[in-house]
């Protein structure tokens, strides 16, 4: 009787070491591949400006099949490139992550510093000397959601970033990516912060000389140019020209065009957004993303650069705009077809988001009878340096007005032993009278301000004591920094049309529908990590947006 017992309770222990071990060995539900697409420079109402135009298998497959996140807000200031790329993928803001602007000044020393600079390494598919390779995420004080997946993986998933832009590529990609490749000169490069040479793919690649063969087939518009009702004339003293070109208006013959401008012309065609996503197929295809042999989630993060060009040189109501969406929507779409055949529908999550808007150009809405104007920033400060001089008898005691902030030079200040409030205040008091300005406040004293709630939380979300100026200026709706009558558009501000941007997710994981819930850019990285099961960038002050995971 004994015996038979034992043997009955040897067999109740296997059995359930067996079932302990099924229950342990079996993996966590995740997508095979996560594909983050950030538009540089897509305004949220691009996505219904255009939208009756649009084909079914681009924006609208994502809006008609995924979730849009109706009102999604950048929370800080400045609105630039640099910044929204750390924002989305580390969940958090400059005060936190560090990256001040695409340009930030360190204020210990002065020492101007790129976003994504780094002297320590050198590029790899150019020459070793050339600056455009000396690029890593080192400035990136924060862990972003693609380290995140790298750390709870314990290094097995893969992650790439790909841009134009080497910022768009290296930062979303984070410290721990295996890959991140940008544009130079005609060809895809990186640095040695990740690799010792070119893979041959990329090598192989480039040698197919694909922007010059697009560049080849010159810029016309998609459609019969008369059907573009949503923007203004084509021939308007508001866009630029490229050098070459006799008239800012299509055909854009970039064939002729690319001999005086390079290739990095493609850059400001939708021909840039083109070879961008060949590029990203190219990587999934030779890096067999998605089809992990470990069965781990790879992420791939790719920057559509060219939309942020193209704006900024022709403006928010050009012909050139609406046919470079149009375009970016078929591309999407042949995009999205890829990644169903290559991946599987529905085993990839795609979200789609921004950087940053765009103003409308302030000469166009003074046309109109509306608001605006250019703060010209050298103009104020050398005038705010010729008064600082006479109050306190230094030189150039302002640096520089870059991110519409004052950095002074704090080593002269420093040496002289000049009464350093007392020029804040100076300065202060100054700006306030310049045309265009609405709020100004040291950034010290933000808080306390007289400035709504809402400005003010973001000047403090983008305030980083050793990255950022004393003093921040805050414009009149519809003014930006630049010369009188500028062409084209820029960005940075606090305003709607900068900050209010598109976020929309697909795929794996991911309920149909919409909100219209206030959310924001720093709600993405939590968001991500609530789908993945893994840890939120260690910098992350989002929330998950739990209405769109399918959980």
């Amino acid at each position: 009787m004994i015996l038979r017992r034992l043997l009955i309770l040897c067999c109740c222990i296997g059995l359930y070491s067996v079932q302990a071990q099924q229950k342990t060995s079996s993996p966590v539900d995740r997508p095979k591949l996560v594909v983050g697409i950030m538009v540089d420079q897509m305004r949220w109402d691009y996505l219904y400006r255009y939208y009756e135009r649009y084909s079914e298998d681009g924006f609208k497959r994502m809006l008609n099949s995924g979730f849009s996140c109706e009102n999604t807000y950048i929370n800080y200031v400045p609105t630039v490139t640099a910044i929204g790329h750390s924002s989305v993928y580390t969940g958090s803001t400059p005060a936190i992550h560090g990256i001040a602007g695409n340009d930030f000044i360190v204020q210990a020393t002065g020492q101007h510093m790129y976003c994504a600079q780094d002297d320590q390494v050198t590029g790899i598919g150019l020459d070793a000397a050339n600056k455009a390779g000396k690029m890593s995420p080192r400035n990136l004080l924060a862990s972003t959601i693609t380290d995140e997946l790298k750390l709870a993986s314990n290094f097995r998933s893969k992650v790439i970033g790909i841009a134009i832009k080497d910022r768009g590529g290296i930062l979303p990609a984070g410290h721990f990516a295996d890959a991140a490749y940008w544009f130079n000169n005609g060809n895809w490069i990186s640095s040695t912060y990740y690799m010792d040479k070119l893979p041959q793919w990329v090598a192989d690649f480039n040698k197919q000389n694909l922007a010059e063969k697009y560049l080849q087939q010159d810029w016309n518009t998609l459609y019969p140019i008369d059907t573009y009702k949503q923007s203004i004339d084509d021939d308007n003293p508001y866009e630029g020209k490229f050098k070459g070109m006799e008239k800012a208006a299509f055909p854009i013959k970039t064939s002729k065009l690319m001999k005086e401008n390079g290739l990095g012309l493609i850059s400001s065609t939708p021909y840039g957004n083109t070879l961008t996503l060949d590029l990203a197929k190219a990587a999934i295809d030779h890096e067999q993303m998605g089809k992990n042999p470990e069965g781990v989630t790879d992420f791939l993060a790719v920057s559509l650069s060219s939309p942020d060009y193209i704006g900024h040189q022709f403006a928010v109501n050009s012909v050139e705009v609406e046919d470079n969406y149009l375009r970016l929507d078929q591309d999407l779409g042949d995009f999205f077809r890829y990644l169903d055949a290559e991946i599987g529908e529905g085993q990839y999550t795609v979200f789609l988001t921004a950087d940053h808007g765009a103003a409308h150009n302030p000469q166009f809405f003074i046309d109109q009878q509306g608001n605006g104007g250019y703060f010209n920033s050298r103009e104020v400060q050398q005038a705010l340096n010729s008064l600082l001089k006479q109050k306190f008898g230094e030189e150039s005691i302002v640096m520089s007005l870059t991110n519409y902030q004052v950095h002074l030079n704090n080593r002269l200040i420093q040496e002289k032993s000049l009464d350093e409030s007392a020029i804040k205040a100076e300065a202060v008091k100054y700006l306030r009278g310049v045309d265009g300005v609405a709020f100004v406040t040291e950034m010290d004293k933000a808080a306390e301000a007289a400035i709504p709630e809402r400005i003010k939380q973001r000047i403090i979300n983008g305030y980083n004591y050793k990255r950022s100026g004393a003093i921040q200026i805050v414009l009149e709706p519809q003014w930006y920094s630049g010369a009188p009558k500028a062409t084209g558009t820029s960005h940075g501000a606090w305003s709607p049309y900068d900050s209010h941007i598109p976020l929309i997710w697909m795929g794996w994981g991911i309920k149909h529908g919409a909100t219209n819930r206030v959310t924001e850019m720093t709600d993405i990285a939590a968001t991500l990590a609530g789908l993945l099961h893994i840890q939120e960038p260690n910098g992350n002050i989002g929330s998950p947006i739990t209405e769109v995971l399918n959980k």
